[in-house]
């Protein structure tokens, strides 16, 4: 980090002190990375400090609210958030999935993991683990989408990192027929109610309606 960039602003909501402790360990050796507040609710977080970057969220506190409006909560402030969690509720992590959790950390990960989802977060970058692929392949309320071959294909190989000129030549269509397929991708998710504004939204329906495998688990450098 040179001296003309900021550090990452990091808050957490967690009604129970340990975890927060255990966060504060992690991130303040980290040059990049700020912890500022913690807070048992997404209100008094909010309240107590102006201008985080990254929330690392618990999905289970005790004031009522639930992930989704949490995370959504969040994200209308421009922040990005992490879930933190046991694991052991995936009706919870579905529902802070579908509101755009940008990650899903185990309380059980390892330091690198967390801070690999920090920094992604605080970055506008996604990051699919098999605990988010996991929770939303159980999901009884996904309503399905039907496409085509060539819109599964197209999709398949957009979302796996590829550039509409790259399927484009893969497929032996100009990119602008790739735009377009796009486009109607994106209009039967929407359609469905499942939303796809970016390129990781892409990837999460691909791997829900499997399309594309689910992301497994591997160490980080």
């Amino acid at each position: 980090m040179t001296e003309s960039q900021a550090a990452v602003r990091v808050g957490m909501v967690d009604d129970h002190p340990s975890p927060v402790w255990g966060i504060d360990r992690i991130l303040e050796p980290q040059p990049d990375l700020e912890f500022v507040c913690a807070a048992a609710t997404v209100s008094e977080l909010l309240a107590s400090s102006d201008g985080l970057d990254v929330v690392i969220l618990d999905l289970r506190l005790n004031d009522g609210t639930t992930p989704r409006e949490n995370v959504e909560r969040l994200a209308g402030r421009g922040i990005g958030t992490v879930v933190y969690t046991s694991g052991e509720h995936p009706d919870l992590l579905r529902s802070a999935a579908r509101a755009g959790t940008l990650a899903v950390v185990l309380k059980s990960a390892s330091e690198e993991e967390i801070l690999h989802a920090v920094r992604s977060a605080a970055a506008g970058e996604g990051v699919i683990t098999t605990e988010w692929a996991a929770a939303v392949d159980g999901d009884p309320n996904l309503d399905a989408v039907d496409l085509s071959p060539q819109l599964q294909r197209v999709l398949t190989l957009y979302a796996s990192g590829g550039t509409s000129a790259s399927v484009g030549r893969e497929l032996n269509v100009a990119p602008d027929t790739v735009n377009e397929y796009l486009k109607r991708i994106r209009q039967k998710y929407a359609d469905a109610g499942r939303p796809t504004h970016t390129k990781l939204d892409l990837f999460k329906r691909a791997v829900e309606d499997g399309w594309l495998p689910m992301p497994h688990r591997s160490r980080l450098e």
